[in-house]
């Protein structure tokens, strides 16, 4: 059982058509959606009309499509101090404002930089990744992985909450340069509220591992093990009203 979704040029087109394609579907949800971008680094900025769209639609609410990609992603600490200093800055000063509890900040980009070890200081994964990809000692293209689920945290009696980003799969594609491609799996995923935000902060993460290991951006694919079209506390004449604008917005394919 699969919702495949053709393949988009960029995660605004993405966005549109996965979340046009599970709102057909009965309860307006469906299990492994598979999502394809051939280039994530495009249909991200606020003028783009889908984005433009969805963004208000979610500031309404006091939701932002910007706020969901730093869950993923801080773009503007990495663009202001670099990927020497950027992720301790996010430790030291950002995170213990915005930690909900010690079980989940709601911040991915922590579980990719801060993973708990049972000895032994935590490992920022995502940096490791990118040392793995530099290294000429390393000549698999297929052993570059990043769980963000811990059993440990994530595994309670709690009926709601909790990590929805599961796993990220990094791939290396042969050439000069290398592409790098990666694959992201989710748990739930709510396609009204985070799919475009977290479209957009996975091309930012791919970006920043290609830049940093000296690689080019290749395509990114999401598979969503469970998706619903959420109203984000609206009603579903509200939610179908935007599609119908992002509709009108979207370019002819």
């Amino acid at each position: 059982m699969y919702l495949p979704i053709p393949q988009q040029p960029d995660c605004a087109s993405a966005w549109y058509a996965a979340a046009t394609a599970v709102d057909k579907q009965p309860g307006h949800e469906a299990h492994n959606v598979i999502i394809g971008v051939d280039n994530p680094l495009e249909g991200v900025a606020m003028e783009n009309a889908i984005v433009a769209r969805v963004d208000s639609f979610l500031q309404t609410r006091g939701k932002s499509v910007s706020t969901i990609a730093n869950t993923i992603f801080p773009q503007a600490l990495y663009e202001r101090h670099g990927a020497a200093g950027f992720i301790k800055v996010f430790h030291d000063k950002v995170l213990p404002k915005v930690r909900k509890n010690e079980r989940w900040s709601g911040y991915y980009f922590e579980r990719m930089t801060r993973v708990p070890r049972a000895h032994g200081d935590p490992l920022d994964m995502l940096s490791i990744t990118v040392q793995r990809m530099r290294d000429p000692k390393v000549k698999s293209l297929n052993k570059f992985e990043l769980s963000l689920f811990d059993a440990e945290r994530d595994v309670d009696n709690s009926p709601y909450g909790g990590q929805c980003l599961s796993f990220l799969s990094f791939k290396l594609e042969p050439g000069e340069p290398r592409r790098l491609h990666l694959t992201a799996i989710y748990r739930n995923h709510y396609y009204g509220e985070k799919l475009l935000g977290n479209l957009i902060g996975l091309g930012r993460v791919m970006a920043f591992v290609a830049h940093e290991a000296n690689l080019s951006v290749g395509s990114l694919t999401i598979v969503s093990t469970h998706a619903v079209l959420d109203t984000v506390g609206g009603t579903r004449a509200d939610i179908s009203k935007l599609l119908n604008e992002c509709g009108v917005a979207a370019p002819a394919a």
